[in-house]
C-alpha cells in the first residue's frame, strides 16, 4: 500500500516539476516581448484611466481574437518558410457565404455555418495543394489566392453586405459564456489546440523538420508535400471559423472585411519570435505577439490618436521584430 502511495506521490511531483519547468522555459524564452508588453499596458495605464478598466481588458481580448486565430495558423505556415497573404480574403468569403445562406436561401444556422466553415477549408487545401504540387512560390500562390476570393466575395454578394437578424447567428459573435465573450472562448480552444498540435504531434515535429531543413526532412521520408497541404488547409479551416464568427458580430455578411489583417498575423507571429528562416516557432510565443498588437491599437484608440498614425506604428512594430530575429540568427552562428 505504501510503495502504491509512494509511486502516485513520485508522479505527482514529476508532473508538477514538468509544468514548472514548461512555465519556466516558457517565460525564458519570450522574456523580452513580455517585459516589452507589461511596460507598454503600465504607460496605458498612466495614460488612460480606462485602459485597466475589466471592461477594456475584456474588449482588448475579443478585439484580437480574430487576429489570434488566423496568427495561430500563420505560425504554422512561417514555420515551414512558407507564407499565406490570402488569409483575410478566405475569412471574407466564409463569412460572407454563411450570412448569405442564412439570409437569402433561409438554410439551417448549423447548416450555413458548417458550409461557411468549409468553404474556407478548401480554399486552404486548394492553397496547400497548389503550393505542394507545382512547386509554385507560397507567395504567388497565397496572393492569387488573395485575389480570387476578394473576387469572390464580391461577386457573391454584388458588392453589398448581407444583413441577417438572425438571433441564433449573431449570438456566435455577441455572446457571453458568463462573463466572458464567446470570441475569447474560440481563440482559447485555438490556442490550446495548435499548441498541442504543434508540440505534442507526430504532425507537429514534422512541421519543424520540415522547417529546419527540408532536405533532411525528404531523407527521413517526411511527405513534405502532404505537411504542405495539411498546413495550408489548418489555416483555411482557422480563417473558416474567423470569417463566420466576425460576420456574426457585425450581423452581416461584408465583401470588405479582413483587407489587412494577413499584415497584422504575420506581424504578431514574428514577434512572436517565430523565424522567417523556418523551424523556429512556438503557439505561445505567438500570442504574446497577437497582445502587443492589440494593446498597441486599443492604447492608441484610446488617446485618441490617428489611425493613421496606427499603422505606421504597426510597421515600425514589424521591422523591429524583423531586425531582433536577424541579430538572433547571426548571434547562433
Amino acid at each position: 500500500m505504501s510503495t502504491k502511495v509512494e509511486k502516485i506521490c513520485s508522479n505527482d511531483l514529476r508532473y508538477r516539476n514538468g509544468v514548472l519547468n514548461s512555465v519556466y522555459i516558457y517565460f525564458k524564452e519570450n522574456l523580452g516581448i513580455l517585459i516589452g508588453l507589461l511596460s507598454m499596458c503600465i504607460i496605458l495605464s498612466v495614460l488612460s484611466p480606462a485602459f485597466a478598466t475589466t471592461e477594456n481588458i475584456l474588449n482588448v481580448l475579443r478585439q484580437v481574437s480574430t487576429n489570434a486565430n488566423l496568427a495561430f495558423g500563420m505560425t504554422f505556415a512561417i514555420i515551414i518558410t512558407g507564407i499565406d497573404l490570402s488569409v483575410g480574403s478566405i475569412l471574407a468569403v466564409s463569412g460572407t457565404v454563411a450570412a448569405g445562406l442564412i439570409a437569402r436561401n433561409g438554410l439551417p444556422l448549423w447548416m450555413a455555418v458548417t458550409v461557411g466553415i468549409l468553404v474556407g477549408t478548401f480554399l486552404g487545401f486548394i492553397n496547400g495543394f497548389i503550393v505542394a504540387r507545382t512547386g509554385m512560390p507560397y507567395f504567388i500562390a497565397t496572393l492569387a489566392m488573395m485575389q480570387i476570393a476578394r473576387g469572390a466575395a464580391y461577386i457573391y454578394t454584388n458588392g453589398m453586405p448581407i444583413r441577417t437578424d438572425s438571433p441564433a447567428f449573431t449570438a456566435l459573435g455577441n455572446g457571453y459564456l458568463g462573463p466572458v465573450p464567446l470570441p475569447i472562448i474560440y481563440s482559447t480552444v485555438f490556442l490550446i489546440g495548435t499548441s498541442i498540435l504543434l508540440n505534442k504531434t507526430k504532425f507537429g515535429r514534422h512541421v519543424y523538420a520540415v522547417g529546419g531543413n527540408r532536405d533532411a526532412a525528404i531523407f527521413s521520408g517526411i511527405n513534405i508535400k502532404k505537411i504542405e497541404i495539411l498546413v495550408f488547409t489548418l489555416i483555411g479551416f482557422l480563417c473558416g471559423v474567423s470569417g463566420v464568427v466576425l460576420c456574426a458580430r457585425m450581423s452581416s455578411g461584408q465583401p470588405t472585411v479582413g483587407v489587412g489583417f494577413e499584415l497584422d498575423a504575420i506581424a504578431a507571429v514574428i514577434l512572436g519570435g517565430t523565424s522567417f528562416a523556418g523551424g523556429i516557432g512556438k503557439i505561445g510565443g505567438t500570442m504574446i505577439g497577437v497582445l502587443v498588437i492589440g494593446v498597441l491599437n486599443n492604447g492608441l484608440n484610446l488617446l485618441n490618436i490617428n489611425s493613421f498614425w496606427q499603422l505606421v506604428a504597426k510597421g515600425l512594430v514589424i521591422l523591429l521584430a524583423v531586425y531582433v530575429d536577424i541579430l538572433k540568427k547571426k548571434k547562433k552562428k
